[in-house]
């Protein structure tokens, strides 16, 4: 099975994604599993994780209604804030939907990330790590020393690096990037995903080669086991079709990967570390 594990649908009427805005008209408009279909066919995709976009309850809601309308969505990741006391009350309630894989914690959008370090969220992960329910983390480069603090307070938390912790492409910054990297791919229940890459680099501009030493970095450290292909559409159509996208990524796979290998990469992971 091939699995898309990181993209996006949303309904712009619903009014809680305030960072689409009609300055970005690539994106502001409705983006629904029809949509996505044709490219997912092409590419032999089955099926795909919807990741939440919006940091409301009612979001993760509407994905997992829409998820009952479209086989091709086999797991949603919500959202939750861990700051409030109700969080596992309203984490039952969603984990009650079947296709309920886990939360994002969006450490990206924190004026401080190191709020993640305060004793009420470590304590929350640690309540999610003992379950070992997955857990996305969205972040920057900038951040991952805080990440790095956080996996030694919770070092078995299943947990997998969205948009491989965005590194600086357009710039062609790989340090320190590359050593904290490789310090979080020692935690072995962390994941990376593959995703996200172009809206990194210069949107207009970029190669293919801009990526291959970051793709590279990752294949190697997280290995053929921890790693998963997302095309974090549609924000990728920002700086790249889905087409691609997926090209990006197979300029950079090595060639003495094997077959297992890349069906590891381009589903089995995703299915093993979302329990699908």
């Amino acid at each position: 099975m091939r699995i898309d594990s990181h993209q996006h649908y949303w309904s712009i009427a619903r009014g809680d994604y305030g960072w689409i805005t009609p300055e970005i008209p690539v994106l502001y408009r409705d983006y629904l599993p029809v949509d996505l279909a044709p490219s997912l066919a092409k590419h032999g995709i089955d099926k795909t994780v919807a990741v939440q976009a919006a940091p409301t309850l009612a979001e993760t809601d509407y994905l997992l209604a829409l998820s009952d309308k479209d086989d091709s969505i086999a797991a949603v990741v919500g959202w939750l804030d861990l700051d409030d006391p109700d969080y596992w009350q309203h984490f039952e309630r969603m984990r009650k939907h079947p296709k309920l894989a886990g939360f994002r914690m969006m450490i990206q959008e924190l004026p401080d990330p190191n709020a993640v370090l305060e004793p009420h969220f470590v304590k929350a992960l640690q309540r999610f790590e003992e379950e070992n329910i997955p857990v996305d983390l969205l972040v920057v480069s900038h951040q991952l020393d805080t990440v790095i603090k956080l996996l030694e307070l919770v070092p078995n938390l299943r947990g997998v690096i969205d948009h491989i912790a965005k590194p600086r492409i357009a710039e062609g910054v790989l340090d320190p990037w590359r050593d904290q990297m490789a310090e979080i791919a020692k935690h072995k229940s962390i994941y990376c995903k593959l995703s996200g890459m172009v809206t990194e680099a210069d949107h207009q501009h970029w190669q293919p080669e801009d990526f291959s030493r970051y793709i590279r970095f990752v294949l190697e450290h997280f290995g053929p086991e921890r790693v998963m292909f997302g095309s974090d559409w549609p924000v990728c159509l920002l700086a790249a079709s889905y087409d691609e996208v997926i090209g990006v990524l197979e300029d950079s796979i090595p060639f003495d990967w094997s077959g297992a290998d890349r069906d590891r990469l381009y589903g089995l992971n995703a299915k093993e570390f979302y329990k699908l």
